[in-house]
């Protein structure tokens, strides 16, 4: 019951907006850079984490949201999850995910990217630390991690406003239909196996979302997002995330199924915020 209720439930309210056409919303006038994403493919895994690991990264307007606000919000797997560990109430909520894509540039220009490359990122879902202020349209989180495998176009992306670091991502479909993902970072070092399961889910979503960089990124900007088509696939019960280092990641907890992500377009770029 918690692999569906978790994913619909969870992921969906988290991530999409779901709307009954996948049109791209328009973003907000202002945009200082011109971001495109095209048919991408991407392992996606929600995992609760312990703030106090990653503390230095939150900018002071920001907050984390936590599996014990959620629970209070009687959200089901919150609950279930805060009856069996009491201790992780104020922990926040976050997804990783390995995402390769047939086209990723901003303003024209794009990665060069190595064979099966892709990139990987970990963001935090976030709100406003003062209740009555806010970030404008769509749903904030903080990047926590954004990593490319192209050093020079890291050092591109952050001059536009992107919040990026390096780190060797690739991912891969093996002759058996499997993913294959891995992440080799500074004091990280991931792998990750999905193989796509059950039928095709999530049409006609689409949705806004704000990209807040951590704080001493020296990115003073955030970038906003919209996106719609998202598509899904649940991974099998074998597939796994395996972390190995002395990164925050370790200590984070993956919850619920991984999913095949796919289908959906994206646009973006960065603002004054």
């Amino acid at each position: 019951m918690i692999r569906n209720f978790f994913l619909h439930s969870f992921a969906f309210s988290l991530l999409i907006a779901l709307e009954a056409v996948a049109q791209i919303p328009d973003l907000p006038k202002g945009a200082r850079t011109h971001w495109i994403i095209r048919e991408p493919e991407e392992i996606v895994s929600y995992l609760i984490f312990d703030p106090a690991t990653v503390k230095e990264r939150i900018p002071s307007f920001l907050r984390f949201i936590t599996i014990g606000e959620l629970a209070a919000d009687q959200i089901f797997w919150a609950k279930e999850h805060l009856g069996k560990n009491p201790t992780h109430a104020d922990w926040g909520i976050s997804f990783i995910e390995i995402v390769r894509m047939k086209i990723f540039e901003i303003d024209g220009h794009s990665p060069q990217w190595p064979e099966n490359g892709a990139a990987a990122l970990w963001f935090a879902r976030v709100v406003p630390a003062d209740s009555t202020s806010e970030l404008g349209p769509g749903k904030p989180f903080l990047a926590l991690e954004f990593w490319m495998p192209d050093s020079m176009y890291v050092g591109y992306m952050r001059s536009k406003g992107h919040y990026a670091r390096y780190g060797d991502v690739r991912l891969h479909r093996n002759s058996e239909g499997k993913w294959i993902g891995s992440i080799d970072a500074d004091g990280l070092s991931v792998v990750s196996e999905c193989m796509p399961t059950g039928k095709v889910e999530g049409f006609g979503s689409s949705g806004m979302q704000v990209f807040v960089p951590p704080a001493q990124s020296g990115i003073t900007t955030i970038v906003r997002v919209a996106f719609a088509g998202h598509q899904e696939r649940l991974c099998s019960e074998d597939s796994f995330w395996q972390f190995r280092g002395v990164h925050p990641l370790i200590k984070g907890m993956t919850l619920g199924p991984s999913s095949f992500q796919f289908g959906y377009d994206l646009i973006g770029g960065s603002y004054h915020r």
